[in-house]
């Protein structure tokens, strides 16, 4: 971490904030202000750090947004993130040598990879400096931060969470948030899907308590190595070796049979027993909305370890941007290469960060038959983290780059029929909370790999169209007309919701010649001119199968809030928004900068 703050240092990408702030709500939200800023702001190192509540000053200071810009990326992995995609091409792509030099060179190139794996040290780490064991255990020590008003408790968000199968035979990292509940106990938010919830399965059925540890901090890719999408049962700290060419030094914790890397800031130890659960959240997440409260694994800790000289590692999670945007950049590049084992004609992929990642997939594939996009919709959805993606929308290789928003809509639009969707139901993120039941759900596929022969509407003016709307649905308040040159335009209509949105676009029918795609949000909490926020709220609140609708050429999309009116029988969360006192004292303290057309637009 040390080395870490001195690099961010050295390239001026680092803002040291010396004002006393609370770990209680203040520190995260001037965080997440930050990574609004143009290029992800800087990394934060908050100097003074206290618990007001508990009438507490920390130590250590607390370090933020080190991900949070492309330029930080690639100074914390020591590469461009495409000579680590490049590199696992190569791997994947070797082949028999020929000849005596080819086999020289590949004798050194695989020599090199003994670097890359994990390798265990005798005796105590760095880590392990002050140790808190027993009773002497107290995990209102750590500076952890609780982000958001409505938020259970304090969260870890930057924990490396290490466990084992229970025959020891394989060794996962993962991130998951984790709630403290009280001086020893840990809420684990390993969601059914995840390696460490299978190894925890295994436990269950052998009636065993199940050893955890958390470690925080460190080299940043250790971080970030947590988030890999490796297969089931590969060591996540193989990535460690891959990009530095040095294997990640353990230690082994005092309490658990877990090695943890040698150098990290905290690391917190126990055992999870497979009886007992608890009601973990709620928790502001990086959906934007609050995840509710569920039953989750408790882990009692057995022992806490630290540095001397540490420093605490958090992120903020919330409405888009955010710094998983260019975590989650990183990780696209570099695992690249392993998706298209899968799908081969895989051109490129991109997740545009206001749909929150698993939301929305935009694809460019070579389509070498009729029927290719909806197969690689298959094996989208049925590879790894892949299958948790929502909607996803294919095209061809003379397609405009992903990322050009406005050339890929307008290709896509001036392709696009209703015959051009494919909608069927798979497995969703635990997180999600559109769908009429947990953990599976209506997934949309767009095949615009085909151009279709559409007739283009004949346009209105907003206001003109607003009045007929009016007229057939007195709850319509205001819309805006997106992409009209294209032969799709897009229509939000913004409403106050007094029945299912079906009947109001059953109602919107005999304007057909007016309307192609037609978007319904709720009047409260959106803007119909701002398309970036509500990409982000109409991609978490539709359920493809219940919330789209079709009509001829006209396609109907429910972007409300679900409620009686739907059927809708969950709890349906609230979004994440700042505290606005808080928001308050830090524009008193003058570190509050944000332009407020910024806070605005991202709707903080």
């Amino acid at each position: 971490m040390k080395k870490t703050i001195n690099l961010l240092k050295e390239n001026d990408e680092i803002r040291i904030i010396e004002d006393e702030l609370d770990i209680y709500l203040e520190i995260p939200h001037l965080a997440y202000a930050e990574v609004k800023k143009k290029d992800g702001g800087k990394a934060l190192l908050f100097t003074n750090v206290v618990d007001k509540k508990n009438d507490k000053k920390f130590e250590e200071p607390v370090l933020m947004n080190i991900f949070g810009s492309y330029k930080r990326c690639e100074l914390l992995f020591g590469r461009s993130i495409e000579s680590v995609a490049d590199e696992i091409t190569k791997l994947l792509h070797m082949k028999p040598p020929s000849g005596f030099m080819n086999k020289i060179s590949m004798a050194g190139e695989l020599f090199s990879l003994k670097n890359i794996f994990p390798k265990k040290l005798k005796g105590e780490g760095a880590c392990q400096e002050i140790k808190y064991l027993d009773d002497e255990v107290d995990l209102t020590k750590i500076p952890v931060l609780t982000t958001w008003e409505q938020d259970g408790g304090p969260f870890i968000t930057m924990g490396q969470v290490y466990t084992q199968s229970l025959d020891g035979e394989m060794v996962n990292l993962g991130m998951y948030r984790l709630q403290v509940y009280d001086k020893n106990h840990l809420g684990m938010h390993w969601q059914i899907h995840k390696d460490s919830s299978h190894f925890f399965d295994q436990y269950q059925k052998a009636g065993k308590k199940m050893p955890v540890s958390v470690a925080i901090g460190g080299n940043p890719l250790y971080t970030w190595c947590a988030t890999a999408p490796l297969p089931y049962g590969v060591n996540e700290l193989l990535m460690y070796g891959l990009i530095t060419k040095t294997p990640a030094k353990l230690v082994k914790s005092l309490t658990t049979p877990l090695y943890i890397p040698n150098d990290v800031d905290y690391v917190i130890e126990g055992w999870v027993d497979t009886e007992q659960l608890r009601v973990e959240g709620p928790f502001g997440d990086h959906t934007g909305y609050y995840t509710l409260e569920e039953q989750y694994p408790v882990m009692n800790v057995s022992a806490i370890s630290m540095k001397k000289d540490r420093t605490f590692l958090a992120t903020v999670v919330g409405k888009p941007p955010l710094e998983d945007k260019y975590m989650g950049w990183a990780t696209g590049k570099i695992f690249f290469p392993l998706l298209k084992t899968t799908t081969p004609d895989l051109l490129d992929y991109h997740m545009p960060e206001n749909a929150g990642f698993h939301n929305l997939i935009l694809a460019k594939m070579q389509p070498l038959y009729k029927g290719h996009a909806k197969q690689f919709m298959h094996a989208f959805w049925g590879a790894g983290q892949m299958s948790f993606v929502k909607h996803a929308i294919f095209v061809d290789e003379n397609a405009p780059k992903l990322d050009n928003y406005e050339s890929f809509a307008t290709y896509v639009l001036n392709r696009f029929a209703p015959k051009s969707m494919f909608i069927t139901e798979g497995i969703l993120d635990a997180l999600d909370h559109s769908s009429p039941e947990t953990l599976v759900g209506g997934k949309l596929g767009i095949d615009a790999t085909a151009a279709n022969v559409v007739e283009a509407p004949n346009l209105l003016g907003d206001a003109e169209l607003l009045l007929k709307i009016k007229e057939l649905i007195p709850e319509a308040v205001a819309l805006h007309q997106y992409m009209r040159r294209t032969k799709n335009p897009i229509t939000v209509i913004t409403v106050n919701k007094t029945r299912n949105i079906r009947e109001c676009f059953d109602a919107l029918i005999t304007l057909s010649p007016n309307l192609r795609i037609v978007v319904f949000v709720d009047v409260k909490k959106n803007d119909v001119l701002n398309s970036y926020m509500l990409i982000w709220r109409v991609t978490n609140n539709i359920d493809a199968l219940r919330d789209i609708y079709v009509s001829g050429l006209m396609v109907g999309i429910d972007g409300t809030n679900k409620n009686s009116f739907d059927g809708y029988k969950r709890e349906w969360p609230d979004d994440v928004d700042c505290t606005e006192h808080i928001v308050e004292v830090l524009k008193s303290k003058k570190l509050w900068d944000l332009e407020e057309r910024l806070n605005n637009k991202f709707q903080l």
